[in-house]
Order: C-alpha cells, then structure tokens, then sequence
C-alpha cells in the first residue's frame, strides 16, 4: 500500500503532463510558428543574437478580411532584468487559434542596458512588424499591443510616445490599441522619487538615477487627446503600485475624454495575472477579441 501511495503522485503528474501537451497539439494544430526571426539586421550595431528576434503566431487558414489578420504584437515582464519570448509560445498559440497573427517578442535586459534601449528594441519590433507582417498573414493597418508587467509599461510607451517610434522607423504611430494587463512603469517617477516599498532600489538598474529619464520613461506623462485606446486588466490582489498607477493612468484618459475599460479580477495576484492567458475562454482574450475586430 504504502508504495502505491509513492507512485500515485508520479502518475498524476505523467497524467497532468499528458494532459497540458496533448491541449498545446489541439492548440498548435490551427497555427504556424515562425521561430526566432531577427527585428533587426546582424549588421546593426549592438545587434544581440538572442534578444532581437521574435516569434510570429499565425492561423493556418486564409484571413476571411482581404487585408489580412489582427495582430498583437506582445511585449513580456520581468522587472526589466529577465524574461524570455519562449516562455509565452502559449500566448502566441491562443491568439492565432482565435484569429489573431500574434508577434512575441524579446528585447534587450538591464544590465547593461537601461529601459530607454529596451523602449527603443520595443518600437524597432513594432518597425518590422509593420513591415513585414503582410507576409505572415497579418494586416498592417491592424497593429495592437499588449505587455504583462514591465512589458506593460514599454507596450504603454509604443502607444504613446510618437517621438520613441520616429527614432525608430516609425514615422506615423500604427498603435491601434493597447491592451494592458496588470501594467508596471506607468509612472515610474513618482515610483521612484518616492521610494516606499522595501527593495524599491533595484529599479534604478535598468531605470537609472536620472529622475527626467524616469518621467521620460513613464507613459502617463505622454497621454494626449489622439492616443489609442486602453483596455486594462488588473488584478485584485497585485502590487499596491501597479494598481495605484493603473488607476492614475485611467483616470487621465477619462480627463482627456478618452474613457478606457478598467477590469479588476479579483483575487488574482500579479503573476497568475499572466499565467491565466493558458486559457482560450480567458476574459482578457474576450475583451482583446472584441478591441481588436477578431
């Protein structure tokens, strides 16, 4: 008895792994995956072979509009030091399963560069997707954003800071939309100057100690009449900052009268914030549907 007791466990969890791969085959099966696919050329200078590239999600079936798909270009978390595309191909996978091209990208991390470069690889994936997107099934004139975490806060930046995408091979912004989910940065300054949670610190490794490069780099200093529209998701229970911010931010639009749908789902902490994206029939996929036309 006592060594089945040992051996259940083993087995629900090969009974579990079965299970997610078999959902990620019925997954994959609608999509194609474009893998590692270079935002810049290698002749670029500072070119990083691992952190710019990206991955395009497309469905396998014709687009039913004669422009193409939606597309989301999605920008990933990590406190601005860590984080991968390949950990997010389920992301990827879900959007193209619902008709969306999805774009996953990496960019560079602190050290040893600082979120005005990360800003700058951002827009410069926004730059390819542009252009090239038309070849992978997408429609140019459909381009969204969406970023978890700090992905939030640069995803912010692409959708309304003009002068970050002109720099960067985008003269006229092609940000349709921006789909925040559990968003940090948005106002890095008054973070920053105000310093009041423990380990706040650390945020001066990719953000620096030039407090006009913290207001520079924080989106709800950039909102205008003329932006795109905002969808937020934020978690019940997340950071008391990310949530702070997020209010600020949507509060701003509303002055601008530029109301921006706010979802708070409640009791879910900031990661699973993210990790619930596993699910096809999540709400946040709902609302992204509905933004972008899908």
């Amino acid at each position: 008895m006592r060594r089945f007791l040992l051996i259940m466990p083993v087995a629900l969890l090969l009974a579990a792994v079965v299970v997610v791969l078999a959902t990620e085959y019925v997954v994959a099966r609608p999509s194609r995956r474009a893998k590692d696919v270079a935002y810049l050329p290698a002749t670029t200078p500072g070119f990083d072979k691992e952190r710019h590239i990206l991955d395009v999600y497309s469905p396998k079936a014709k687009a039913p509009a004669a422009g193409g798909y939606p597309v989301v270009l999605f920008i990933h978390g990590g406190s601005w030091t860590s984080g991968n595309k390949n950990i997010y191909t389920f992301i990827g996978r879900r959007l193209a399963k619902q008709g969306v091209v999805a774009v996953v990208i990496n960019y560079r991390l602190a050290p040893p560069v600082h979120v005005p470069e990360q800003a700058a690889d951002c827009a410069r994936a926004l730059a390819w997707t542009v252009q090239n997107i038309t070849s992978y099934g997408g429609d140019p004139s459909r381009v969204f954003v969406m970023g978890h975490s700090a992905g939030g806060g640069l995803a912010a930046l692409l959708a309304t800071d003009d002068a970050l995408l002109a720099a960067n091979g985008l003269p006229q912004n092609p940000v349709r939309g921006a789909i925040m989910d559990d968003p940090a940065g948005l106002d890095m300054y008054s973070y920053l100057k105000e310093m009041k949670y423990e380990g706040d610190r650390q945020y001066l490794v990719p953000f620096g100690n030039d407090p006009a490069v913290w207001k520079e780099q924080s989106a709800i200093y950039k909102i205008r009449p003329g932006i795109p529209p905002f969808l937020f998701y934020i978690g019940g229970e997340t950071y008391p900052s990310i949530s702070g911010s997020s209010g600020r931010f949507r509060d701003r639009l509303k002055a601008i009268g530029q109301p921006a749908p706010y979802t708070v789902i409640p009791g879910r902490h900031h990661i699973p914030m993210v990790l619930q994206l596993y699910w096809q029939n999540n709400i946040i996929y709902k609302g992204l549907l509905k933004m972008v036309g899908a």
